[in-house]
């Protein structure tokens, strides 16, 4: 017998058995990945992909996470769909906990809560045809008439903008956008109350990633589902998201309404991402870009504030009378050190003293360590200026160990002693930033002074 109308249409999950609080509830959590070594795969330490993050994703909604590669983000999209075992805290959802589901109450989460991925060709198999392929999810929950399946196949291609008949042709015969919205199809075939999209524009160019973003949005209104969304690109949240929540180093750093947090972000990582653009002068350092470009290994957070190498806010010592401009210039100088980031120039051989080699004329010198680093001029605190200038001199000599323990010594910064914790933004949403800490000695730092 033919399937009906009402067989074939693709619909919204209906609302028996839901919950009337939020979809998806994130308490705490964290996933840590052992390092092991030896024969015996003793445990050396841990990658700290993420570390206590919570949040609560409401039906209808779409959260944005943003930060850099390498910030946990996918970790936390993974965990929330139950792809990866949390290490503590746990993942609810619909009020249940998705460690503890099991049998069809498993089967139904499945069902609910799908991904869309970066790649769509790494959820396309190439020897399937795109009806197969969408149609898969169907028969494995439980759809086992095939002309009911290729009928809600038709329908759900056609919702996303292609046509019935591309069921027939291979994932090889589409363009990268659309391969995208097969991935897409795939998701939805099973009527899904949530979707974790993990960078699903990235790869496209703008007039198509404008189209896909216009697709996921048009179908979050009319069927009231729930959207994880996963991105770099923050011009791409602002345009997509509800909320936003600004990931590093496994935490987050400031979330609140998209709209706020990125027309007037707290945390000074939110306001380099807002200001990362390309500049042609690799020495630029203007305010608005981190004071070192390296991303810390996750195995080895830095202490305190996980962003304090790299932020061009940091609070310096309270008994160091430098200009703001100056303190973050010595501020680079030292992290640069400790981030092995010295500018060509910077670093000598250690053959500038007696003439050892006969090169004392090329031979790197502390007044060219000064100036391939910016700091060309004596600072007026006399105990900063023979801090640096005593590191220069060991620069200069090619001794980088002397330098650092110099600069570590000499420049001490709250940041790195005091681990931040999440308070209330003005315009709502949180910040965690001993900036914004009502408890500690500094102040935020304005637009004019941070960009």
């Amino acid at each position: 017998m033919a399937p009906t109308a009402k067989e074939t249409e693709w619909q919204p999950t209906t609302a028996a058995g839901v919950s009337d609080g939020p979809l998806c509830v994130v308490r705490d959590l964290e996933k840590h990945y052992p390092i092991t070594r030896g024969w015996l795969r003793r445990e050396v330490g841990r990658v700290r992909a993420v570390d206590g993050v919570s949040f609560a994703l409401e039906r209808g909604e779409t959260l944005g996470l943003v930060g850099e590669s390498g910030s946990g983000k996918t970790t936390v999209a993974h965990a929330l769909l139950g792809l990866e075992e949390p290490t503590a805290g746990s993942v609810e959802f619909d009020g249940t906990l998705v460690s503890e589901l099991s049998g069809d109450a498993e089967r139904s989460f499945r069902r609910r809560a799908q991904l869309v991925v970066q790649d769509p060709d790494d959820a396309l198999d190439p020897r399937m045809r795109v009806g197969e392929t969408v149609a898969e999810p169907l028969r494995i929950h439980g759809i086992d008439s095939r002309p009911r399946r290729e009928a809600i196949v038709a329908d759900v291609l056609e919702r996303v903008g292609l046509a019935a008949d591309d069921a027939a042709r291979y994932p090889h015969e589409f363009s990268g956008g659309e391969k995208q919205r097969i991935s897409i199809a795939r998701a939805l075939v099973t009527n899904p109350d949530l979707i974790v999209a993990d960078e699903p524009t990235s790869a496209l160019d703008a007039r198509v990633r404008a189209d896909v973003l216009d697709l996921l949005d048009r179908i979050r209104r009319e069927f009231d589902v729930a959207i994880l969304f996963v991105s770099h690109d923050l011009g791409v949240v602002e345009r997509f998201c509800d909320r936003v929540a600004v990931m590093y180093l496994g935490e987050f750093v400031e979330r609140g309404a998209t709209e706020d947090v990125l027309s007037s972000p707290a945390h000074p990582y939110t306001r380099v991402l807002r200001s990362s653009v390309p500049s042609l002068d690799p020495t630029d350092r203007t305010r608005g870009r981190p004071l070192t470009d390296t991303v810390p290994a996750p195995s080895d957070p830095p202490s305190g504030c996980r962003f304090h190498p790299r932020c061009p806010a940091v609070i310096p010592s309270a008994d160091l009378d430098l200009p703001a401009e100056t303190w973050r210039e010595v501020a680079a100088f030292r992290f640069a050190v400790e981030a092995d980031e010295l500018p060509p120039g910077a670093v000598g051989d250690g053959s500038r003293d007696g003439g050892r080699n006969g090169d004392d004329d090329d031979a790197v010198t502390p007044s060219d360590v000064r100036a391939a680093v910016g700091l060309r001029e004596p600072l007026p605190d006399a105990d900063a200026e023979r801090a640096v200038a005593d590191a220069a001199a060991s620069l200069a000599d090619g001794d980088r160990e002397s330098a650092g323990e110099t600069l570590d010594d000499a420049f001490p910064t709250v940041c790195e002693r005091e681990a931040p914790t999440a308070v209330e933004r003005e315009t709502g949403g949180t910040v965690a930033c001993l900036r914004h800490d009502p408890t500690a000695a500094a102040s935020p730092v304005a637009d004019d002074e941070s960009e």
